[in-house]
């Protein structure tokens, strides 16, 4: 009996939490926390961020130090691929040569962690 009011209350929550993400017009890429969200003109991150997140998710070494370097690989990777969309999109100059010197300081993030993986015997990413 105990059981099934948890599935009960779990299943409710799901159907709540998708009524909520639909009726607020997000629907199409589900979210950490499980909130579903879909790329709009205003917001057209989300597909980057999913990507990102599952790419940090996936990425484990052999000890806490490798899996956060690579972890950092894929976090720095997913502000690049964000940065290089604003960079495509904004007419604000100012945004445009921030989000310039992201890219060029994130891809020298990506060069600086992979080659402490070489140096320390590991495959870079």
């Amino acid at each position: 009996m105990r059981k099934a009011v948890l599935s009960a209350i779990a299943l409710a929550a799901i159907a709540g939490g998708t009524a909520v993400a639909q009726q607020s017009g997000h629907a199409g890429h589900r979210q950490p926390g499980g909130m579903i969200m879909q790329a709009t003109p205003a917001n057209p991150y989300p597909p980057a961020e999913m990507r990102m997140h599952e790419r940090m998710m996936a990425a484990v070494g052999t000890d806490s130090t490798e899996t956060w370097v690579r972890k950092m690989i894929e976090h720095h990777r997913g502000g690049i691929e964000m940065s290089q969309m604003v960079i495509r999109q904004t007419r604000d100059q100012k945004v445009r040569q921030m989000a310039t010197k992201t890219v060029a300081m994130q891809q020298k993030e990506v060069a600086e962690l992979n080659a402490w993986l070489r140096a320390h015997g590991k495959r870079a990413q």
